[in-house]
């Protein structure tokens, strides 16, 4: 069982002709659905609000399949992000958290959830950054099983976060643990200020990060441990928006490393390490295709899959 602790919310896109369209949304949220949708199976532990939104969301992951660990709805609204498309897709976010539904969080539940046979916990997003979500999660990976692998995705918005400084200070608390950070070269420059991507991986590392994973957009993926350094390339597609492709990624990585049985100290493969960033950049590429967070299922993954060397068509 996959785990995700983080936040759900409601993308608000504005499109070009001025109208307003509504996406369920939230990075830990993205990753569960491309999970699932992996045929993985996956528990989410955020919480809903008992507004259509909520209503919304939590019909999603049904949707889905994405089994969620307390499904009772709370008072609270549910969070907003306005979202505007610039050039060549790539979205820009304002932010509507305080007080919402998307960042309680449910201890006792939670601790129950990751008790029950858990493979892997995936974490990261603003999910570390508001409370009392951002402390009950960092809470959560301090008690977890030591056999289960930890996926941290920071996935940084500057612009939701208020204290940069205690935002890296939790983020550097859980890099000992953490057994794959998954960032893009803009996480990385809020992480690390005034060092390059590769500098900033590095320096991730060297505070105990297992492997990093760094996207950038339609550049090779790249991947960093103490041994070794990767680049896989993107395939080429039409970018129809970018919102969720990260998500995506770190799902897709996620879902093959489980699948395939791989534990922590598989991590120190780079053959595996490569196979499962070729699968992850597939997976990206298929949600980046079309508009809104929208990953592909296994069975369109497999349709769009080169076959390996040597096999039969």
């Amino acid at each position: 069982m996959i785990v995700v602790a983080g936040e759900s919310l409601v993308d608000l896109i504005v499109g070009p002709d001025g109208g307003v369209y509504p996406s369920p949304g939230g990075g830990p949220f993205n990753a569960a659905r491309a999970m699932s949708r992996l045929g993985r199976p996956v528990r989410f532990l955020g919480r809903f609000s008992a507004d259509p939104f909520g209503a919304r969301l939590a019909a999603r992951l049904r949707e889905d399949r994405v089994q969620i660990a307390a499904p009772e709805p709370v008072a609270e609204p549910t969070a907003l992000a306005v979202v505007a498309l610039r050039e060549g897709g790539v979205a820009e976010y304002w932010f509507h958290l305080a007080g919402t539904a998307g960042f309680r969080f449910d201890l006792p539940a939670a601790r129950q959830a990751v008790a029950a046979g858990l493979s892997a916990l995936h974490v990261g997003s603003l999910g570390l950054v508001v409370e009392p979500m951002a402390a009950g999660i960092e809470r959560l990976v301090t008690e977890m099983p030591g056999a289960a692998l930890l996926l941290l995705d920071p996935n940084c918005r500057p612009a939701a976060t208020p204290d940069p400084g205690g935002y890296r200070a939790r983020v550097r608390r859980l890099l000992p643990r953490a057994d794959v950070v998954k960032a893009s070269v803009e996480d990385l420059g809020f992480l690390v200020p005034r060092a390059g991507p590769e500098q900033a991986a590095r320096s991730l590392l060297e505070a105990g990060a297992g492997c990093v994973l760094v996207t950038h957009g339609p550049d090779p993926v790249r991947a960093f441990a103490a041994a070794y350094e990767l680049a896989e390339p993107v395939p080429p597609v039409a970018v129809a928006d970018t919102v969720g492709a990260g998500d995506a990624f770190g799902g897709g990585f996620l879902a093959w490393w489980v699948e395939h049985g791989l534990g922590r100290d598989r991590l120190a493969d780079p053959g595996a390490v490569r196979a499962a960033l070729a699968a992850a950049a597939r997976v990206a590429a298929l949600t980046v295709a079309r508009a809104g967070a929208e990953p592909p299922w296994r069975h369109e993954l497999q349709a769009a899959t080169p076959p390996a060397a040597g096999s039969r068509g």
